[in-house]
């Protein structure tokens, strides 16, 4: 998490958080015409079969706008994880999902992990 230290007060509507190909930011509200995905995961791992996913799975609700990824943290706290990077503690609020993804001369295309 980016500006997590004591000297420096976090807005929760600026924190950025990264986790591989994936990004995390803080979010006011979600769009009203969102509908709700089931599961837990962000990002699977095309390659590697891994996935960026949060524990606990009831902690959680995914929801989608077109292509558009967002994330709602209903209890204190959850965990994103993956087996290749340290986990990272999100604190109960609203976020948006990003993958990562590459410049291509006909197209952008997402990281494939």
């Amino acid at each position: 998490m980016l500006a997590n230290n004591k000297n420096f007060p976090v807005n929760s509507g600026n924190v950025l958080y990264r986790h591989g190909d994936v990004l995390i930011k803080g979010i006011a509200s979600i769009p009203k015409s969102v509908q709700k995905q089931q599961g837990v995961i962000l990002a699977h791992g095309e390659v590697t079969g891994h996935s960026h996913r949060i524990q606990p799975a009831d902690a959680v609700q995914l929801w989608v706008h077109g292509n558009e990824l967002f994330l709602e943290v209903k209890q204190t706290g959850a965990t994103l994880v993956h087996e290749e990077h340290r986990a990272i503690a999100l604190p109960q609020g609203l976020y948006r999902v990003w993958r990562q993804r590459e410049y291509r001369p006909n197209a952008y295309v997402e990281v494939e992990d």
